[in-house]
């Protein structure tokens, strides 16, 4: 069926009349003016796609609607402009088309249709870790360690990026995905099939949402749910609230843009924005630039909303400029949005649209702070980070304590390291990392941090030799500025050499501490500390030896590698004395923001970004040396360790299975709150005892070959030995931290998948339960699937982040809910109960299910699939399945 919305199409310039666009402007309706500027976009991609099959005049007009329905879980689908993913969930989805491809042959189908319909980017940069630092080489030794370790998966990627049609591949050694998405990938109008329209994009990584800060609609969603995008199918989601940011007056001249993102999240956790979208707006975001409002948008899942928009505006065109885009596309860009009134002023009060609710925050109140150490909400002003962590010391074991005992508190270990004797006690700093997207995007905290080091450098300061300091920039454009504005040698003298372009220390992938560190820790049972730039510092996450964890401005980050603990009040103790004997302070290094835009103006140029980009898929000789095979079905190696065939289709056929009431479970294991899927998905190093490295072991590796988990994602087995391995996890079935749980009919305790895999050959279901925020963190398809393979037929918690809901959703494991009110607490439950599901035939969206457990006692749950579309893929075992029969059919 034609687009009944045919109607307001024309041309943008009358010189081409083949280059077209839909004319918002000419749909007449008074409610489009009053719409959130994120909500307009919705809106266009829905007109733009509708077709009354997959969209539907009624999903055009519940957006059109928005303020009257945003209450209501209405249902709408969106169409994204194109697909973002990154190495470590990249893998898998590549894994999960070349085993489609292979089941829709086994179905009588033609496995060529299976095919990215949505153009998707892939950009390798989670697979480079800091192994060696300090050293001029340290960037070359860990990318060729990166290549040894990584051989298998990328020629698996290059087989992917030549085999499928409308997938492009960014090489290892080019920057992280976000930075490189904001800097290039980014067009923030499209311009393809003879249509103008608003960019927008959802990825594999949570923080996506780091594009909201140029004007283009992004978020995190699983892998699951990306493939399906990939494949031409919509996003179905409930119409979300807008929750209106008011930003006022100017920041302080000390403050930074991280500052200002730690101030917003901790606020917005507060606030509870959980599955809305946060659109700012007001005079204070004028006073911020592109890559400030980047690092705001970046740390969107850390304050727990679906996407952080900046609608687009004077800045974010002459950003465009700046980074060296065309500058015809550029005009077009700008006539586009004035034409379909998305291009804002937000010193223009009248352009203020309609929100849900409206909160400020005065830009001027906004005071130096870190986040720690455990969760990137727990705000902590600089001038109270002694105090605080010495409370945190002896506090409750918990988000905020580590429960040690007062007399041990001003404890030391005294060790030798290189030939020279130190100490370590509780707070010293032992990782020191520039790292991550979020500030690594923006030239005014990265330089700010150069021009500290030249100054900290000048004044005779030094950082000890154990600390594992690293610099790993999101795009060559960082090096290229330090380098020309002449910091980079300073930042070096420190320590602070570059080691990689990627995620690096923020995904865990932090390396090895120094033996006699390690010791020293292990010895003293001390809560050593790792500081950096980035976004996420769960338990656990940027290394086992690190329990105290704080995110920092790259300025702080040097400070601290300084001072060399995290016990240091900066207005009143010096950060170190040099060799005159002269007390030098925070403040006699710290730049002024004068200074540092001084500098940004003469270095941060267009040509940088132009001459950095143009070369950016090829300039990677290794990359261009692999050898890859050129068949459209992958053939499937049985020796490799990286690269698997999951059994995720087997025996499937294309009639549908009816649902089955899930009968006498027994709980694998039980939780409290904010478990994260940095609990439960595989992520960092391997460890030696855990199952993953007794099946890598029967398989002939031996510890130096573990590689990460991230890097073996691309293999089930791994994984599924790798679900639940997290060293702080903490089960109630357990009275200590770590990856096990009880198996009840023998009463053994046990690594989470032995019992699981006992569980399963006995022919027992399993379920967890769990608090408040499960899954919250980031976008891992593999915190689902992981459970699925490990038998996990559903969930049953108090709530849910987002996307991991969904994730779940897509798997087919059914994601329960308390019912308001009521938890395991109040429901008596100890969870070694047995505990039967009731399915009904008929199922709804969010419609209540019984319980029965094995004692007697009834209660009910609510069934979180919100949609008809999510109960689709339910019956279809999966989102997967559904695409397979589909196609096969």
């Amino acid at each position: 069926m034609s687009n009944p919305f045919v109607r307001i199409v024309e041309p943008l310039d009358p010189k081409q009349p083949l280059k077209k666009f839909f004319n918002l402007s000419k749909l007449e309706d008074v409610r489009y003016a009053r719409l959130p500027f994120s909500i307009r976009v919705l809106l266009e991609a829905a007109i733009r796609n509708c077709d009354e099959f997959l969209v539907k005049k009624g999903d055009v007009e519940n957006i059109l609607n928005w303020k009257e329905v945003q209450h209501k879980n209405v249902e709408v689908p969106f169409k994204p402009a194109r697909v973002i993913l990154q190495d470590f969930t990249g893998v898998p989805a590549v894994v999960d088309f070349a085993a489609m491809r292979d089941a829709v042959k086994k179905l009588g189908g033609d496995p060529e249709k299976i095919n990215p319909i949505c153009p998707a980017d892939l950009v390798i940069d989670h697979s480079i870790q800091v192994d060696f630092n300090r050293r001029s080489d340290s960037l070359q030794k860990n990318q060729d360690l990166e290549f040894e370790r990584n051989k298998e998966r990328f020629e698996f990627l290059k087989w992917g990026s030549q085999a499928f049609k409308n997938m492009r591949i960014i090489p290892p050694g080019s920057g992280i995905i976000h930075q490189v998405n904001l800097e290039y990938l980014a067009r923030v109008v499209m311009d393809q099939d003879g249509y103008y329209y608003p960019d927008s994009v959802v990825g594999t990584d949570s923080h996506t949402t780091m594009i909201d800060g140029l004007g283009v609609l992004g978020w995190g969603v699983g892998g699951i749910e990306a493939e399906a995008v990939m494949l031409g199918q919509p996003i179905s989601m409930v119409l979300p609230e807008v929750v209106g940011y008011k930003l006022l007056g100017n920041p302080q001249p000390l403050v930074t843009s991280t500052d200002i993102v730690l101030t917003i999240t901790k606020h917005l956790r507060q606030v509870g924005v959980v599955g809305k979208f946060v659109e700012f707006f007001g005079p204070g975001v004028a006073q911020l630039s592109i890559a400030d409002r980047a690092t705001i948008a970046n740390m969107c899942p850390e304050y727990g909303a679906t996407a952080a928009y900046f609608p687009v505006d004077d800045i974010s065109i002459g950003y465009l400029i700046q980074t060296g885009r065309d500058k015809e596309k550029v005009l077009c860009t700008k006539r586009y949005l004035e034409a379909v009134g998305m291009l804002r002023d937000f010193k223009n009060s009248s352009q203020d649209p309609d929100f849900t609710q409206v909160v400020e925050l005065d830009l001027h109140t906004v005071v130096p702070c870190c986040s720690g150490p455990k969760r990137p909400q727990d705000k902590v002003a600089v001038s109270d980070m002694k105090k605080d962590f010495e409370t945190c010391l002896g506090a409750k074991q918990g988000f905020k304590g580590f429960q040690i005992a007062p007399d041990r508190h001003n404890n030391v270990v005294k060790f030798n390291f290189e030939g020279c004797d130190f100490e370590l006690g509780h707070g010293s700093v032992v990782i020191a990392a520039i790292t991550s997207c979020t500030n690594t995007s923006n030239p005014s905290v990265m330089l700010g941090a150069g021009l500290l080091a030249k100054k900290a450098v000048e004044a005779g300061l030094t950082v000890k030799p154990y600390i594992k300091t690293s610099l790993s920039p999101g795009s060559g454009v960082v090096t290229y500025y330090l380098r020309e504005s002449g910091v980079m040698s300073y930042l070096s003298q420190l320590g602070f050499d570059v080691v990689g372009y990627g995620c690096m220390t923020c995904i865990g992938n932090s390396g090895p501490l120094p033996e006699s560190v390690v010791e020293a820790i292990t010895q003293g049972d001390l809560v050593a500390v790792g500081v950096l730039s980035g976004n996420r510092n769960f338990e656990g996450r940027v290394h086992p030896n690190t329990r105290a964890n704080y995110l920092a401005s790259p300025p702080l980050v040097i400070a601290y590698a300084i001072a060399g603990t995290i016990r240091i009040d900066f207005e009143k103790e010096p950060l170190g004395i040099n060799a005159l004997g002269k007390k030098i302070f925070l403040k006699d290094i710290w730049p002024t923001r004068n200074e540092i835009q001084a500098v940004e103006r003469q270095f941060v140029i267009p040509g940088m970004f132009k001459e950095v980009y143009q070369k950016i898929e090829t300039v990677n000789e290794s990359w261009n040396a692999l050898d890859a095979p050129s068949d459209k079905l992958y053939t499937w190696n049985p020796k490799s360790t990286y690269i698997k065939s999951p059994p995720f289709f087997d025996g499937l056929t294309l009639a549908l299975q009816t649902p089955k009431t899930i009968e006498e479970a027994y709980v694998l294991l039980s939780f409290g709150d904010s478990v994260t899927t940095d609990h439960i998905s595989p992520a960092g190093n391997i460890a030696r005892n855990s199952p993953a490295a007794r099946y890598l072991t029967s398989r002939g590796l031996t510890p130096r070959e573990f590689n990460s988990y991230g890097s073996r994602r691309g293999n089930d087995a791994v994984m599924a030995r790798g679900t639940f391995a997290n060293i702080r996890l903490v089960n109630k079935f357990i009275d200590k931290q770590g990856p096990q749980t009880v198996h009840f009919p023998s009463g053994e305790t046990l690594d989470v998948f032995d019992a699981a895999e006992r569980y399963k050959q006995a022919g027992h279901p399993l379920i967890v339960l769990a608090g408040k925020e499960y899954g919250a963190g980031s976008s891992r398809d593999w915190a689902a699937k992981g459970p699925f393979l490990l038998g996990v037929k559903a969930v049953l918690a108090e709530s849910y982040e987002r996307i991991h809901r969904s994730n779940l959703v897509g798997m087919g494991v059914i994601p329960l809910q308390y019912l308001p009110g009521e938890d395991a607490g109040t429901l008596g439950l100890t969870g070694r109960e047995r505990y039967t599901i009731i399915i009904p035939e008929k199922l709804k969206p969010q419609m209540n299910v019984q319980i029965k457990l094995d004692t007697g006692k009834t209660f009910h749950a609510i069934m979180r699939f919100d949609t008809d579309v999510e109960l689709t893929y339910f019956h279809n075992g999966g989102i997967l399945n559904y695409m397979i029969r589909k196609m096969a059919s």
